[in-house]
């Protein structure tokens, strides 16, 4: 996919003996983190974005434990395998639940090449809310019947947990965690930022609607007729999601270029 990373890559301050591939998947991945912290996503130290290494099986990047969003850049990046071991003598640990989480989704699924799980107020809201994510606003249409729901079995460190996690994902590619927060997956990492942008702003919408008291729902004939038509609505000759990310990588170029390296 020529995002605008592929057509601008910069190799400043690298200093790792990867790939090209593997560089642009690193700066793809930094870049998304700091948009992710710009939007107000991150979680402290927590919470985790990762992706697949191109060309290489059953190896991924995941940011750094203990080093907050914004710090996070191309070459602090954290190359591991699918076991947890680390693969580029990386100084860095790796948070345990983000590792066993989406090993699991990256090992069984091989369409999940990119995959976030956050801790927004509005999406923990919704994923604690009885009926999850009501059929109440454009944006949520987007997603009916096509979310899948987990019951709260605590901090996400069990292996054994897994199998329960893929089996009600099911055909989705997002998964509520109830009472705790969504798990985003895609095919590529533009396409998973996208969908968590509009998840995060049907969950907003929720919140603000249901303070005022009770919503109008959108029939099933509509939301049908909207997700038949939804592919219209993107860029024309854009990838999804590409060109949300390309605005936004130029969004936190704008602030700070210091990812790339």
């Amino acid at each position: 996919m020529a995002t605008q990373l592929a057509e601008h890559a910069e190799h400043r301050g690298r200093n790792l003996d990867c790939s090209d591939a593997e560089w642009q998947a690193r700066q793809q991945l930094a870049a998304c983190y700091r948009i992710f912290d710009l939007m107000g996503w991150s979680e402290s130290i927590y919470n985790h974005i990762s992706v697949r290494v191109p060309g290489e099986d059953n190896a991924f990047l995941i940011n750094p434990f203990g080093l907050l969003y914004s710090e996070v850049c191309a070459s602090n990046l954290v190359k591991i395998d699918i076991d947890g071991n680390t693969l580029d003598g990386s100084p860095y640990p790796v948070n345990k639940a983000g590792f066993v989480q989406h090993s699991y989704f990256h090992r069984n699924l091989d369409w999940a090449h990119a995959i976030c799980h956050v801790h927004t107020t509005a999406t923990m809201a919704v994923c604690s809310h009885e009926e999850g994510l009501m059929p109440i606003s454009f944006y949520a249409c987007n997603f009916q019947g096509r979310l899948g729901y987990h019951d709260f079995e605590g901090i996400t460190v069990r292996a054994e947990e897994g199998e329960r996690l893929q089996k009600n994902l099911g055909n989705n590619r997002i998964l509520m965690l109830r009472n705790h927060g969504p798990v985003v997956l895609a095919r590529a990492l533009p396409e998973m930022f996208v969908q968590m942008w509009s998840l995060q702003r049907a969950c907003e919408i929720q919140v603000a609607t249901l303070s005022m008291g009770n919503p109008i729902r959108i029939s099933q004939d509509v939301i049908d007729v909207h997700q038949r038509d939804l592919s219209q609505g993107g860029v024309p000759g854009k990838a999804p999601g590409e060109a949300d990310f390309d605005a936004w990588v130029r969004k936190v170029d704008a602030v700070d270029r210091s990812w790339r390296d």
